[in-house]
């Protein structure tokens, strides 16, 4: 049954992103986090997780684990997962189901630092994009809000701050290394070219 209510859960927090958050927001907002959704049932899948409930607390960590930007921008994951923690028993899940929630939204904190192969899958979907085609277009949504919030002060910070990030990443599965590691070094090699 608990699993069936994915769908309520999904309703409730694209209606809540699309209300809620700040149209400062050009890389944190509703796409990102649909791609993330995308994302770990791909990486998931590839890695061999069968079991229902790991990938139904997967899809469930994908969509909370930017909602904490509805209040706040720094410490966005632990809001996050207060809104998780409230929300989540009211359709049906348990203390421990809640809890395993948060530790995969805390998991994406930069630095991520995930613990074990669910973790690993969220991780790597947060950043899937760092080894995709469409790398340049949700890389300049990322530059454009830094921009616009002050994070940094011009396209000569943010490429360098780009780079720096993209030399310390390294993605955690074996799927994800195989499958984006090769493109996420090139894009690295023609961002130091600039």
């Amino acid at each position: 049954m608990l699993f069936e209510s994915f769908h309520f859960i999904h309703d409730h927090v694209v209606h809540n992103l699309l209300t809620g958050l700040s149209e400062k927001l050009t890389y944190h907002n509703l796409p990102h986090t649909l791609d993330v959704l995308k994302q770990v049932q791909r990486i998931g899948k590839e890695e061999g997780i069968m079991e229902e409930e790991d990938m139904f607390l997967l899809k469930t960590a994908a969509l909370y684990h930017d909602t904490g930007f509805l209040s706040v921008y720094a410490g966005h994951e632990a809001a996050g997962c207060e809104l998780a923690r409230r929300d989540l028993p009211g359709f049906g899940f348990s203390k421990n189901q809640t809890e395993q929630v948060c530790s995969l939204i805390m998991a994406t904190k930069i630095p991520q630092s995930p613990k074990n192969i669910l973790e690993e899958i969220i991780c790597d979907a947060d950043l899937d994009y760092l080894g995709r085609d469409d790398f340049e277009p949700i890389s300049d949504s990322l530059r454009r809000e830094f921009l616009e919030l002050g994070i940094v002060s011009s396209d000569e910070h943010w490429y360098s701050l780009q780079i720096k990030f993209i030399e310390n990443h390294n993605y955690f599965t074996n799927s994800s290394r195989q499958l984006r590691n090769p493109e996420k070094l090139k894009r690295l090699e023609k961002l130091k070219s600039v």
